[in-house]
């Protein structure tokens, strides 16, 4: 079994990135610049596949590692994340265990301004649930996402039309196709925490975004799913907007235009 990790980063020195992030197998680097140049380099005997791109996007970055990814396993990954020592042969032991799975979910520790998900037992991840999942928690069978014909939306997250959610559409998308997604309470590494590259406040754009999201993210449930999302967090969020206003917003998104479908 062969894990390679994806790496998506922005305006990055790839040349120094492997060792910044503690990186324990071969991996691709896609970076976001003003360039479109190709290097590797070999990082404690691991290849290190380095693309830059012009183009801008999260989730075109992904893709852009995804379509050219040669690992039996591959796992997903930011350039703000350093990696603990044994990382790698926690995960490949998880699959080993789970021969079942088609996709596994991790803990990693963030700042706690920051933390959307915590993992504390085994289990199944379901559509209901699959929302609060960081793209950098999975891992995936390559060739389970191939053979389903998952790829990352190019209208959400960093660089995109609307502001986030390309993780939780990508892992929806995963269990609506039928891959078996599980989680694990392993801890593989931790954030090292920066800016945020699209959140601004609980901002009218805030709401109206996340309403898109819940349209394409869970259908005709998207409002139910909206009021139990403020409910939840309106102690946090619902400070310059009300609890109502800041449903106005999220249903105005979920109605949003016919035809501006998910790419």
């Amino acid at each position: 079994m062969k894990l390679e990790i994806l790496v998506s980063a922005v305006n990055e020195d790839v040349d120094t990135l492997a060792e910044r992030m503690n990186l324990q197998a071969d991996a691709i680097i896609v970076n976001q610049c003003g360039e479109n140049t190709y290097r590797e380099y070999t990082y404690q005997e691991h290849r290190i596949r380095c693309y830059s791109f012009a183009e801008r996007g999260v989730g075109l970055s992904r893709n852009n590692c995804l379509m050219r990814a040669q690992g039996d396993i591959c796992l997903f990954a930011d350039e703000d994340i350093i990696y603990r020592p044994g990382a790698v042969r926690a995960i490949e032991a998880e699959f080993e265990k789970n021969p079942d799975a088609d996709m596994i979910l991790f803990n990693m520790d963030v700042p706690e301004d920051r933390a959307t998900y915590h993992i504390d037992g085994y289990g199944r991840v379901r559509w209901y649930n699959c929302g609060r999942y960081p793209t950098y928690s999975f891992s995936a069978r390559t060739e389970k996402l191939r053979e389903a014909n998952i790829a990352f939306s190019l209208l959400f997250g960093g660089g995109a039309r609307y502001s986030n959610g390309e993780d939780s559409l990508f892992l929806a998308e995963c269990i609506r196709k039928g891959l078996k997604v599980f989680k694990a309470p392993v801890t593989i590494g931790k954030e090292n925490g920066r800016p945020s590259t699209w959140f601004h406040g609980y901002n009218e754009k805030f709401f109206y975004d996340r309403g898109v999201l819940y349209h394409f993210l869970y259908g005709k449930a998207a409002f139910l799913m909206a009021l139990r999302f403020l409910y939840k967090q309106k102690d946090v969020m619902c400070k310059e907007f009300s609890f109502r206003e800041a449903f106005v917003l999220m249903r105005r998104g979920i109605r949003m235009e016919k035809g501006a479908g998910q790419e």
